[in-house]
């Protein structure tokens, strides 16, 4: 009986002794949940990124690097950032290759024997070459794949090559029926002036059937003839394939672009310090730079906007860091990742420790989550939380899973810290992207604070792990 009892009351006391244990965690995880419903009412009631995203789309507009209205949006969202009250906001310089579109391209379908539609929607590529004044005027040859121009090799010179492979509408997920079809614009002009083709038209790089072309970079490698590259709405795509399956045609195209040369740009950095931990860096970004026509609402004036609204954030609950919060708005993403590759670069020779980076790259849609990208290397060291994180997370529909993160953040993979993307509803993303009609009209001020808010609460846990 007397071994009965001390075995009770030392059950007892190993109970007793869990339970101030158990409560002060119940306690932390209150606090946290608390916090960051604070974190979405306030972005929530407030929606500061939308009145930024205005300005940013509708009174600057496309900011392709190196232009004029690139570093309106440098001295613009530098002074946001200062005024935010950020400890320190600076410009770093990286070089840029300065694209200039010119004015309004065209082509035309030639021959009085083709009854309709003859002018057709169409936007140069980035990179692409001009034309002479009186333009170029070439058959038209139809291919499904860069193979494919290789194959029919003897058939393109002299020719314009029409790259007209579909989006894949069976994915679910938007991005990967763009990872499919875009090959074809960013390499197809190459390959086809590599077997003397005069120009290349590319079907836009969308599953919807409009009237948008969608502009993007194309690459031509040293030694290859900058041809004019532009792409085609894809209406118009369908349109020129059904007139082709009934005789050739003739198009005339004209461009008056070119290439300008490197230019001295700027990539946008605020900093919040640290109170415990300064060197260990949690970052938040975007790319500032956007192709030169539509406002680069979506892409990605939304992600530069967010970024600043968790400084926004962070400051109007008062909240104080224990390590250093960092936002930096990318230049050169859309021609080269200069702005990226710089920062990386400069961070490694400081010696700097990115403790985690958290890039916006794929709209102002409503946010379904937080990918995650990081050497496995490093997984231990984060994994342990994810599940506590989740269940913090789950009442405003975000998920931290396995993924991607983004193109800027990239380099900085091997300081061995964590990299997350903002993951959006992308079903309309490849609507807007790159085109004229990516506008502050195609994003809702709700949306984009929710992302807001999702950005904010992942600095916030991670700033609050050991």
């Amino acid at each position: 009986m007397r071994g009965k009892n001390s075995c009770r009351i030392l059950l007892l006391l190993i109970l007793f002794m869990r339970i101030p244990v158990i409560e002060l965690k119940s306690q932390e995880e209150d606090t946290k949940a608390f916090f960051i419903k604070s974190v979405f009412e306030v972005a929530l009631e407030n929606q500061m990124s939308y009145r930024w995203l205005y300005h940013l789309s509708e009174n600057i507009g496309g900011r392709i690097a190196g232009s004029p209205q690139s570093f309106k949006a440098i001295d613009f969202t530098h002074t946001v950032l200062d005024t935010l009250q950020s400890d320190t906001v600076w410009n770093q310089a990286c070089e840029v290759n300065y694209w200039y579109r010119g004015s309004k391209e065209s082509v035309k379908i030639i021959g009085s024997e083709i009854k309709g539609k003859k002018i057709l929607n169409v936007l140069c590529l980035g990179g692409s070459g001009a034309t002479t004044k009186k333009g170029t005027v070439a058959e038209i040859i139809e291919v499904q794949s860069l193979e494919e121009i290789k194959e029919r090799a003897t058939e393109i010179k002299g020719k314009i090559v029409f790259c007209n492979r579909k989006w894949n509408n069976r994915n679910l997920r938007t991005f990967h029926s763009y990872g499919e079809a875009v090959d074809q614009r960013v390499f197809g002009p190459n390959e086809a002036s590599k077997y003397g083709a005069v120009a290349c038209i590319v079907r836009s790089m969308t599953g919807r059937m409009d009237d948008n072309p969608h502009t993007g970079v194309t690459i031509f490698n040293d030694g290859i003839a900058k041809i004019p590259a532009l792409a085609v709405s894809t209406n118009d795509a369908d349109y020129l394939s059904q007139l082709l399956k009934k005789s050739k045609i003739k198009l005339q195209i004209k461009t008056h672009c070119e290439d300008r040369g490197i230019v001295n740009s700027f990539s946008v950095i605020g900093e919040i310090k640290g109170s415990e931990k300064p060197d260990e860096i949690i970052l938040v970004g975007g790319h500032l730079d956007s192709w030169d026509v539509g406002g680069g609402a979506h892409d990605d004036g939304a992600g530069c906007v967010q970024s600043i609204e968790v400084f926004y954030l962070l400051k109007k609950l008062n909240y104080k860091p224990r390590r250093t919060i960092r936002c930096v708005l990318f230049m050169n993403e859309e021609n080269g990742l200069s702005g990226g590759k710089t920062y990386a670069k400069v961070s490694k020779d400081k010696k700097e420790f990115h403790y985690a980076a958290i890039e916006s790259d794929a709209g102002g849609f409503t946010p379904k989550g937080l990918t995650y990208d990081v050497d496995t290397s490093t997984l231990t060291r984060y994994s342990k939380f994810f599940e506590g994180w989740n269940s913090l997370l789950t009442p405003y529909d975000i998920k931290i899973s396995k993924g991607g993160s983004g193109a800027d953040i990239g380099p900085l993979k091997e300081q061995k810290g964590i990299l997350f993307g903002l993951s959006p509803d992308s079903q309309r993303y490849f609507d807007f992207h790159h085109t004229e009609v990516d506008r502050i009209t195609a994003v809702h001020p709700r949306e984009l604070a929710l992302g807001s808010a999702a950005m904010t609460s992942l600095v916030y846990l991670l700033d609050q792990t050991p």
